[in-house]
C-alpha cells in the first residue's frame, strides 16, 4: 500500500519548514501565493491526509457531526438525515453516521466512540429502548463532557439540550378535528409505538380533541400498544364497534388499517376514514392512497444542524432551545374532501 506523507516529508522534499508547509495547507495569508499553490499541488501529488485527531488535540475541533439514527430504513429519520446533510455540506462539516437499531447498548457504544475527539457534536433521535426504559444518562455525561447534542423527533425531557420537534400534539388535534369537520363521531386510535414520546404525544391530542367536540373516547375504540404482532391481532377487534374513522400514529398501524379495511369491503373514504402519521412513498402508492400528516424530515435535519453548528462556533454559552417544526395533513384518497 502506497504511504501517505506527512508534513515533515513535505517540508523536507521541498527545502521549506514545516511551519511553512502547515500554513500554505491552511491557506494562511502569511505565505505567498505562489508558494501556497505550490505546496498544496505537492500535498496533493503525495497523497497527503491532515491528521484530523492530531488537529483536533491543537484546534479542539474536527468539522465533523456525529448522527445516530434509530432506523435507517424508516423514510422519516432518511429524509431528515438528508436535511442534516445538506446544511453540513454547505457549512463545511464532515459527518458520520451511526445506527442505534433501537438498542440502548448500541447508542451508548456510539456515543462512546465517536466522542473520544473524533466528532465535535451530536446530532441523535433517542432510541426506542431508551425511552422505553427511561435511561438517559449516557446523554447527560455526553453533555457534562463538552460535547454539545441536538436531538430531534424523540427527544428526553430532562436532558437539557438544544431539541428540534414537531408539533405532535398539535397534529393529532388537527387530524382529529378534520376527521370531526367531515362528520365522523366513532374515530378510533391506534399505534404500535405506545412506549415513544411521539406516541404519547400524538394519542394525547386525539384525546383532546374529542373532549373539545364533546365527544366520548370509547375504550373500544382504543388500540394502544408498542408491540407491532400483538396490534395486528388485536386491531380486527376494533374493527368489530363500527368505527367511521381511524387516526393511526404510525407507518405500520397506518398501513394495517389500510388493508383489512380493503379486505372488509369498506369503501374508502365513504364509510371509513383513515388518516395516518409519517408521509413516505408508501402513502401515495396504495389504493385508495393514504392522507397522512407529513412532519417535514428534510425541515427537521436542516434545523438540528443549523442548531449544533450555531453553537459550535458561537464564543457564547448558548441556553438550550428547542425549535418547533409545524406539519401538515395532506389530505388524499382515505378522506372525504
Amino acid at each position: 500500500m502506497k504511504s501517505k506523507a506527512t508534513l515533515k516529508q513535505i517540508a523536507k522534499d521541498l527545502g521549506v519548514s514545516v511551519s511553512t508547509v502547515s500554513k500554505a495547507l491552511n491557506n494562511s495569508p502569511e505565505i505567498s501565493e505562489p508558494t501556497k499553490i505550490k505546496i498544496q499541488e505537492f500535498a496533493k501529488l503525495k497523497n497527503y491526509k491532515p491528521n484530523v485527531i492530531g488537529l483536533n488535540l491543537k484546534n479542539r475541533s474536527t468539522r465533523t457531526i456525529g448522527v445516530i439514527i434509530p432506523n435507517i430504513l424508516n423514510p422519516f429519520f432518511a429524509k431528515v438525515f438528508s436535511g442534516i446533510e445538506k446544511v453540513a455540506d454547505e457549512k463545511g462539516y464532515n459527518i458520520i453516521t451511526c445506527i442505534s437499531n433501537e438498542s440502548i447498548q448500541k447508542e451508548i457504544h456510539a456515543l462512546d466512540v465517536l466522542s473520544n475527539g473524533t466528532i465535535d457534536g451530536f446530532i441523535l433521535s433517542v432510541s426506542e429502548e431508551a425511552q422505553k426504559e427511561e435511561e438517559y444518562g449516557h446523554f447527560a455525561e455526553i453533555i457534562s463532557s463538552g460535547t454539545p447534542i441536538v436531538m430531534f423527533d424523540r427527544t428526553a425531557e430532562s436532558i437539557a439540550c438544544d431539541k428540534v420537534v414537531v408539533d405532535d400534539f398539535e397534529a393529532a388535534v388537527n387530524a382529529v378535528q378534520y376527521l370531526i369537520d367531515t362528520g365522523c363521531k366513532n374515530i378510533a386510535l391506534v399505534s404500535s409505538i405506545d412506549n415513544l414520546s411521539v406516541g404519547k404525544l400524538r394519542a394525547k391530542g386525539y384525546f383532546a380533541a374529542l373532549t373539545d367536540a364533546k365527544l366520548e373516547a370509547k375504550d373500544e375504540l382504543v388500540l394502544l400498544t408498542d408491540n407491532e404482532q400483538r396490534f395486528d391481532a388485536e386491531l380486527a377487534g376494533v374493527f368489530e364497534h363500527n368505527p367511521d374513522a381511524f387516526l393511526a400514529l404510525d407507518e405500520h398501524t397506518s398501513t394495517a388499517v389500510m388493508k383489512m379495511a380493503i379486505k372488509k369491503g369498506y369503501r374508502i373514504p365513504d364509510e371509513l376514514q383513515v388518516i395516518g402519521f409519517a408521509d413516505g412513498i408508501w402513502s401515495r402508492r396504495l389504493t385508495p392512497s393514504l392522507s397522512t400528516i407529513s412532519q417535514h424530515g428534510p425541515e427537521i435535519g436542516e434545523a438540528a444542524a443549523k442548531m449544533l453548528i450555531d453553537r459550535l462556533e458561537s464564543k457564547e454559552n448558548l441556553k438550550p432551545t428547542t425549535q418547533i417544526i409545524r406539519t401538515e395533513l395532506r389530505k388524499r384518497d382515505s378522506v372525504k374532501k
